[in-house]
């Protein structure tokens, strides 16, 4: 099987979400665009590349929109990396709770700490109870303040 390809609906922005997605990822790439003669000198297409998986931007119209139904995760070693695409991702965004925040275009994505997915396996329910009640309440994750909770006794 060919890998698959996630094809993002726009309202007249893929050429702008293409380039906005390769400055704040430092693996992502745009490729090429094919032409629409009615889009206002924006192309039908845009063909871009996040951490090897690729993407096509179409520019749909307003019949469609994003929501939460559909996330990206961004799994993350360090607090840096949360804080990084955190701000890149919000900026001109929404920032939701969990983890979870939308971005100019209304795309959805979760900045999620690896740590995090691996105490939600952890053997002990107290530390799952734990780790879940402290990032329920969060807007931006904090891993330190997760890992207190797991260490809590």
């Amino acid at each position: 099987m060919k890998p698959l390809v996630t094809c993002l609906w726009f309202d007249g922005t893929a050429r702008q979400a293409a380039a906005f997605y390769a400055s704040v990822f430092p693996d992502a790439r745009v490729g090429d665009a094919i032409a629409g003669d009615e889009r206002g000198g924006e192309p039908l297409t845009v063909d871009f590349e996040i951490g090897g998986t690729r993407f096509v931007g179409l520019n749909g119209g307003d019949q469609f929109s994003f929501d939460e139904a559909v996330s990206f995760q961004i799994l993350c070693e360090t607090q840096e990396e949360i804080d990084y695409y955190w701000d890149a991702l919000a900026d001109g965004g929404e920032e939701g709770r969990c983890g979870w925040l939308k971005d100019r275009f209304g795309v959805s994505w979760q900045v999620v700490p690896r740590r995090l997915i691996e105490l939600f396996g952890d053997d002990d329910p107290d530390v799952r109870r734990r780790v879940t009640e402290a990032f329920m309440p969060m807007g931006r994750l904090d891993l330190a303040a997760i890992e207190a909770a797991a260490a809590a006794s």
